[in-house]
């Protein structure tokens, strides 16, 4: 069973997840701890839970998901993980923090690729990938088939989807995303977002404006 914690952190108001099992492996995905209390907070939970990070993930790489990359790399000995396609993203992360007002540390540079094809285990546990670009061009989601839940970084929210203005972000993309890679799994998926409350496919699929 994969106990799923969230954090919802930093200015973008987003949400971080730290996923393990009964191992106490756990794996981090989308580190948005920007402040040192909100880093503290991260650690904190490690800790008292016992937990051992194996695993350092990004869905897509803008600012608000990898803004915590350098403290979670630094800390746990971990090397970041992502799609080769967010590479570009994650070197403009300075130009990034420039226009958002962010004084950040650099991120570590994407070590291991992740597609479609890979799965992401850690202790008993496995997740596989969906490639869900649209947000932006290299952007992954991660879903468990027994226990029926996605980490869907900005790709579909509650009653809302991910905003596709930014660089490499395609409106007809990200529809197509959301409804060839989310819709078929089934609509009593657990959505976990990378914003706001979590949502289920069934909900989305009958009253997101966006999908209809």
């Amino acid at each position: 069973m994969i106990e799923i914690k969230s954090f919802t952190f930093n200015p973008f108001q987003e949400n971080m997840y730290v996923l393990s099992d009964k191992t106490k492996e756990c794996i981090i995905i989308d580190p948005g701890c920007y402040t040192p209390q909100e880093e503290a907070q991260l650690s904190q939970y490690i800790e008292v839970e016992g937990l051992k990070p194996v695993r350092l993930i990004n869905t897509h790489c803008h600012i608000d998901h990898v803004v915590g990359n350098a403290y979670v790399s630094k800390s746990y000995g971990l090397e970041l993980e992502a799609h080769q396609l967010e590479t570009p993203v994650l070197e403009s992360i300075e130009m990034q923090a420039k226009y958002y007002g962010f004084e950040i540390k650099t991120s570590p540079k994407i070590m291991h690729y992740i597609d479609e094809k890979t799965e992401i285990t850690f202790g008993e546990s496995t997740l596989k990938s969906l490639f869900t670009p649209g947000h932006c061009p290299g952007e992954l989601s991660f879903y468990n088939e027994a226990q029926k839940f996605i980490i869907g970084g900005d790709v579909l929210f509650q009653l809302s989807i991910g905003r596709t203005d930014l660089p490499g972000g395609d409106h007809a993309t990200l529809i197509n995303s959301i409804k060839e890679q989310f819709f078929p799994l089934g609509d009593d998926y657990i959505v976990h977002p990378g914003h706001g409350p979590s949502t289920n496919i069934g909900f989305e699929r009958a009253n997101n404006p966006f999908l209809q």
